[in-house]
C-alpha cells in the first residue's frame, strides 16, 4: 500500500487530516477532520515528512453529551459537509444547483459512453449549460479527466466561467489577447506548457483558437475533454462561409483523437441544410456522417440515441414526477406607419432610389457589382432601423485607394455581414454598413449621401414615428410590471434609442435604462448588465451581441424587436434569452414592431417571421429557416429593386401604398417551410430520448439523496440549526416558503459567510431565504434560494461540526456526538451509531478518488447477545424518538461508558457494515460506467469505519453497568 493513501488520515502541523488527492509522490492534499472545505491545503511531502504521521479518528466522549436533537444535526451537518458522497454520481455534493431529473439524461447517457461523445440539442432554455457542466463535474471527481476546455461565442466566455464556477466549483481562465499576456507571466518561470496545458480548465473563443497563430498550439496541447457551445456555427458550411469552414476544419482535428471527450451544445443542430447536421453528428462518430436519416435502420438509430440528446419542453416540463415550469410566451405585433412623418417617408424614397440605381450599375468587376447590391440592402435597412443609423452610413469618406479585387467567398465575409443576420456567425455585427457604403459609392454619389445625413439628422425624435409607437408600447408594458430588452440591429440606433427613452419614457422616470452593445468588450458588458440588475426597475436597450447564449432571465421577462431580424433564427434567439428555465415570471412578453406602410417590412414579416412565430406556438419549438435566409432575403427584396423610380415612390399622401407584400410570390419558402415543420416533426419522433427510462434516473437520483441529502434535508437542518443558535427564522410566506433570518444573531464565523448583499448595504438587520429549488413566480427578487452549497447552510454545516469534534470547554454544543435520552418507545436499551464510512476509489489508471459515506446502524441488548437493526430501523429511530424522562448527569454518563465499550466489543460488526458499503458503491459505480472499455474500479473501506456519534435509549427502568435497577423517575 502506497504511503499516505487517499482517504487516509495523517496527523501534521499539530492537527488531523484526511488525504483527499495524491497528484504525485511528493504532494498530498488534506482537507482538516474537524474544519471546512475552505482549509483544503497541499503537504509538500520532502520539507514535511518527518512530521507526518498516521492518525486514527478519536472516538466520542461522554464529556459533550447532548440530546438526540444534537445528534441528528450533527449527522446533517456532516452529511451537507460532504463533497465525495458515495453515491452512484461522485459529482452532485460538489454542485452549487440542484439539476432536475431531466438534467441528469445526458450525464447518464455520458456515462455509459467512453469516450464521451455526445451532442446536446434541448430547446433553448431547458439547461444545457448544467447538464455540460454535470458531466464534466462527474468526470473530473471520477479521476477521469484532469483538463477541460471550453469553445464558445467571444460574448459567453465570461458567462462560461461564472456558471464553471458558481455551480460546478471549477476556476476556468479565459484565454483571449487581453488576459493571454498577464496568464503567461503567471506561470512559473521554470514552466514550459503552454495556458492551454498549465492552467486545467480553459475558455475561449472558437474564432480565437482556429486562428493560424494559436491553433497548432491548441490541438497540440488539446486537454481530454472539449466542449463546444453553440455547436451550429461550426458545422460544416453548406455556402462559401470561409470562416465557418475553418472552425469545422478545427473541430474535425479535435475529434480525430478517438480517445478525446467531447460534449457538443446547440439549440439548433438541424440548420436546414441535412449536410451540415450530419458533419456535426460525424464528429461524434465518422460513420454517423455516411448515414441517411430518412432511411435509418433500426441499428443506426440505436447507435444515434446513445449519443444525441434532443428534448422541447414539453417533453420536460413534467418528468419523472417533477413539474419543470416554464414561462408562457405571448407575441405581440404593433405597427407603426412611415407617412405619419413626411419627411421620414421621403427620406425613405429618396434612399430607396438611390438603392435602385446602384443595383442597375452593373459595371466594374464582379465583387465591385456584388458590393453595391449589399449597399443597397445596408442603405434601406439603415433607414428603416433609425435616423441615427441612417445618419451613421451616410456620413461615408472617399476611400483613397482602389481595392483590390475581390473574390466572391472574399466579397461574402467582408461585406454580407454588415446586410445580413448570420445565425452561424460567432458574434453578431451590430456596426453600420459605412465600409460597404463607400467601397460601392462612386464620387459623384457623395453629394447625395451628404444630403441624406443631413436629412437624418433632421428626423431624431418627434418626427420618428418608429421611435414614437415604441415609446407607447413600452409605456404599457413597464406600466404592467414587465422589465423588457429591446432588441436593435446598428450600435447607433440602440444608443439612439436609449437616449430618446430617458426623457420620453414618462412612466419610468424612477427606473434604468441602459444600452448595451459591440462597442463594449465582454468584461464591459457583463459588468454593465449586473450594474443594471441592481435597479429595481430596470431596461435594456441591446444590439444582438446579447441575442444568443446569454442568461438574462432572472431580470428581463420581456423583449422587444425594434429592428426585425432578416434570419428567423436571430428571433428565437432573441426571445430565448428571457424565454428560459429559471424565468420567475409566470409570462414573458415578446413584441414585434414593424412598419405598416414599410415594403421591406411586410415582406420580411409575411414570409419568415410570422411563419417562424406561428410554428413556435403550433409545436412549441423553433424549426430553423430550411432555405438560405440571405437567398430568400434577395429574392424578395430584389422585386423593389425591379420597380421605376416613380413606382418607387411608395407612398403618397391620401393613397395606399403602391407595394402590396400580399403580392409578393414565395412558393418555394412557403413548401421549405411546411417540409421542414414536417421534417423536424419525423426528427424529434426518430430521435426521442429513448436511450435512459425515467426509473433509471428515479434510482440513482434515490441512492444520491440517501447519502447526500436532498432539498428538504437542507430545509430542516437550517431551520434547527438557526434556533439552537438562537437565531430563530421566521416563516414568512408558506407558498413559497420564503423565511427571514437576522445574520447579526447567528456566532461571528457563520455570520462572516452569509452573502448580505444589498441589506448589509442599507444596514437592514434582516435577509430573506427560500428553500424552493427554483425561483417561483411570485417569490421577490431578493430572497436568497438556499441549497445545500449555498454560503448559509455550509457556514452553519462547517461550524456545528468543526464545534463538535474540536469541542471547547462550552458543555451546551448545538450538535453533540453522543447522548442519552429515557423513552417509553423502546423495551431494551437501544445503542444508535452514526459512522462515517471512508472509501477509496481505484482504477487501473491510479486516479484514486476518495469516497464518504454516513450510515446509521444500532443494536439492542448487551454483550454478545446483541441484535443489530437495519439501517433504516435505526435512523428512524433517531429522527423520531422522543424522551418521556429525565436522567441525571450521573446516569447519562454511565450510560454511555457502557455503550462504548460495547460498541469496542463488535468492531467487527461495524467493519463489517463499512465492507458492505464498499461493494454497493462498486456496483452503483460500475452501473452507471457502463461502457465496455471504460477502466473498471475496485472500490474499499478503511478499516474500522470512523464512529462519529454514538446514542443511547433506555427504558423508564434500565439497568445500569453493575447489573442494578435504577428509577431515574
Amino acid at each position: 500500500m502506497r504511503e499516505f493513501q487517499v482517504g487516509s488520515l495523517v496527523r501534521v502541523r499539530q492537527r488531523e487530516w484526511v488525504v483527499i488527492e495524491r497528484p504525485n509522490a511528493d504532494l498530498m492534499v488534506v482537507r482538516p477532520l474537524g474544519g471546512s472545505e475552505a482549509e483544503t491545503c497541499g503537504i509538500f511531502l520532502p520539507l514535511e515528512r518527518g512530521d507526518v504521521q498516521p492518525a486514527e479518528f478519536a472516538p466520542p466522549t461522554a464529556h459533550h453529551v447532548g440530546d438526540f436533537v444534537a445528534g441528528q444535526l450533527l449527522r446533517n451537518a456532516a452529511r451537507l459537509t460532504l463533497r465525495s458522497g458515495a453515491g452512484p454520481f461522485r459529482s452532485l455534493g460538489r454542485l452549487g444547483v440542484r439539476p432536475r431529473p431531466y438534467q441528469l439524461v445526458p450525464l447518464i447517457m455520458a456515462l455509459r459512453l467512453s469516450p464521451v461523445r455526445l451532442l446536446i440539442a434541448d430547446d433553448v432554455g431547458i439547461g444545457k449549460t448544467i447538464e455540460a457542466g454535470a458531466i464534466v463535474r462527474e468526470l473530473l471527481d471520477r479521476g477521469e479527466i484532469k483538463r477541460l476546455a471550453v469553445l464558445c461565442p467571444p460574448h459567453l466566455c465570461d458567462q462560461w466561467q461564472r456558471e464553471l464556477s458558481q455551480k460546478f466549483g471549477i476556476d476556468a481562465v479565459i484565454v483571449r489577447s487581453s488576459t493571454r499576456s498577464a496568464l503567461e507571466r503567471a506561470m512559473p518561470a521554470s514552466a514550459t506548457q503552454s495556458v492551454w496545458e498549465y492552467y486545467p480548465w480553459t475558455i475561449a473563443s472558437i474564432d480565437y483558437v482556429k486562428s493560424e497563430h494559436h491553433r497548432a498550439v491548441f490541438l497540440h496541447h488539446c486537454p481530454p475533454l472539449v466542449i463546444v457551445d453553440e455547436a451550429h456555427t461550426a458545422a460544416r458550411p453548406g455556402g462559401k462561409s470561409t470562416t465557418q469552414q475553418q472552425r469545422f476544419n478545427l473541430l474535425h482535428d479535435i475529434a480525430a483523437q478517438p480517445e478525446r471527450n467531447l460534449l457538443l451544445l446547440t439549440a439548433t443542430p438541424h440548420s436546414g441544410i441535412e449536410e451540415a447536421f450530419k458533419s456535426l453528428l460525424g464528429l461524434l462518430n465518422p460513420a454517423f456522417e455516411t448515414y441517411d436519416l430518412q432511411q435509418l435502420t433500426d441499428t443506426q438509430r440505436e447507435a444515434l440515441s446513445r449519443h444525441f440528446v434532443q428534448r422541447r419542453r414539453a417533453d420536460v416540463k413534467q418528468w419523472m414526477g417533477a413539474d419543470t415550469p416554464f414561462p408562457e410566451r405571448e407575441s405581440l405585433e404593433v405597427l407603426y406607419q412611415l407617412k405619419q412623418s413626411p419627411a421620414y417617408r421621403t427620406l425613405f424614397n429618396d434612399v430607396l432610389t438611390f438603392a435602385q440605381e446602384l443595383v442597375r450599375d452593373t459595371s466594374g468587376a464582379a465583387w465591385r457589382v456584388r458590393v453595391r447590391y449589399w449597399a443597397a440592402l445596408a442603405l434601406l435597412r439603415c433607414v428603416m432601423s433609425s435616423p441615427a443609423a441612417a445618419q451613421k452610413a451616410f456620413n461615408t469618406r472617399l476611400h483613397q485607394h482602389e481595392p483590390h479585387d475581390l473574390d466572391e467567398p472574399e466579397t461574402d465575409d467582408l461585406f454580407g455581414e454588415y446586410v445580413y443576420d448570420r445565425s452561424e456567425r460567432e458574434t453578431a455585427v451590430d456596426v453600420e454598413p459605412t465600409a460597404v457604403v463607400e467601397q460601392a459609392s462612386e464620387q459623384t454619389a457623395y453629394a447625395r449621401l451628404r444630403r441624406f445625413a443631413q436629412q437624418a439628422a433632421g428626423l431624431h425624435g418627434d418626427h420618428d414615428p418608429k421611435l414614437l409607437k415604441l415609446v407607447g408600447v413600452l409605456d404599457q408594458l413597464v406600466r404592467a410590471g414587465f422589465q423588457p430588452i429591446v432588441y436593435c440591429r446598428y450600435i447607433a440606433t440602440a444608443k439612439y434609442v436609449a437616449e430618446q427613452l430617458q426623457t420620453r419614457l414618462k412612466g419610468f422616470r424612477d427606473g434604468r435604462i441602459l444600452a448595451v452593445t459591440g462597442e463594449q468588450s465582454e468584461e464591459e458588458r457583463e459588468s454593465m448588465i449586473e450594474e443594471l440588475s441592481k435597479s429595481p426597475r430596470r431596461l435594456l436597450v441591446a444590439t444582438d451581441c446579447l441575442s444568443e447564449g446569454i442568461n438574462l432571465q432572472e431580470w428581463f421577462n420581456a423583449v422587444l424587436h425594434y429592428d426585425l431580424p432578416w434570419n428567423p433564427n436571430r428571433l428565437e434567439q432573441r426571445e430565448g434569452r428571457v424565454d428560459r428555465y429559471g424565468q420567475p415570471a409566470p409570462n414573458v412578453r415578446t413584441v414585434l414592431l414593424y412598419g405598416d406602410d414599410n415594403p421591406i417590412d411586410q415582406v420580411v414579416m409575411k414570409v419568415l417571421l410570422r411563419k417562424a412565430v406561428t410554428i413556435h406556438r403550433t409545436l412549441g419549438i423553433a424549426v430553423p429557416l430550411p432555405l438560405d435566409s440571405e437567398s430568400v432575403v434577395n429574392s424578395l427584396i430584389s422585386s423593389l429593386f425591379s420597380q421605376t423610380p416613380r413606382q418607387a415612390s411608395l407612398f403618397e399622401l391620401d393613397t395606399a401604398p403602391a407595394f402590396d407584400a400580399d403580392q409578393v410570390q414565395a412558393p418555394d419558402v412557403e413548401l421549405a417551410w411546411n417540409q421542414a415543420v414536417e421534417r423536424e416533426q419525423r426528427s424529434r419522433t426518430r430521435f426521442a430520448q429513448k436511450a435512459i427510462k425515467p426509473h433509471e434516473v428515479a434510482q440513482e437520483l434515490a441512492e444520491s439523496d440517501a447519502v447526500l441529502g436532498n432539498q428538504a434535508t437542507v430545509r430542516d437542518f437550517v431551520v434547527t440549526a438557526c434556533e439552537r443558535l438562537n437565531a430563530p427564522l421566521v416563516l414568512l410566506d408558506n407558498a413559497n416558503d420564503v423565511w427571514e433570518l437576522m445574520p447579526a444573531q447567528l456566532p461571528l464565523p457563520i455570520q462572516e459567510r452569509i452573502p448580505i448583499g444589498e441589506q448589509r448595504a442599507k444596514a437592514t438587520p434582516t435577509v430573506r431565504l427560500s428553500f424552493a429549488e427554483q425561483r417561483t413566480k411570485t417569490m421577490p427578487p431578493d430572497v436568497q434560494l438556499v441549497g445545500r452549497n449555498h454560503a448559509l447552510t455550509v457556514g452553519l454545516a462547517d461550524y456545528l461540526l468543526e464545534t463538535a469534534l474540536v469541542p471547547s470547554d462550552a458543555r451546551d454544543l448545538p450538535a453533540a456526538r453522543c447522548g442519552v435520552i429515557r423513552s417509553n418507545q423502546v423495551e431494551q436499551r437501544t445503542i444508535i451509531v452514526v459512522l462515517r464510512i471512508r472509501l477509496l476509489i481505484e482504477t487501473p489508471h491510479n486516479n484514486d478518488v476518495l469516497a464518504e459515506q454516513l450510515l446509521t446502524v444500532g443494536c439492542r441488548g448487551d454483550g454478545a447477545d446483541v441484535t443489530w437493526l437495519t439501517p433504516d430501523q435505526a435512523l428512524t429511530l433517531l429522527e423520531t424518538i422522543q424522551p418521556t424522562a429525565n436522567m441525571t448527569a450521573e446516569a447519562k454518563h454511565a450510560t454511555l461508558n457502557d455503550a462504548f465499550k460495547l460498541i469496542d466489543q463488535h468492531r467487527a460488526q461495524l467493519t463489517m457494515f463499512a465492507r458492505e458499503q464498499a461493494v454497493v458503491l462498486q456496483t452503483s459505480h460500475q452501473r452507471v460506467r457502463q461502457a465496455t472499455n471504460a477502466p473498471r474500479a475496485t472500490v474499499r473501506a478503511y478499516e474500522p469505519p470512523d464512529v462519529l456519534g454514538v446514542y443511547v435509549v433506555v427504558n423508564r427502568k434500565q439497568e445500569t453497568g453493575n447489573g442494578r435497577m435504577k428509577d431515574e423517575g
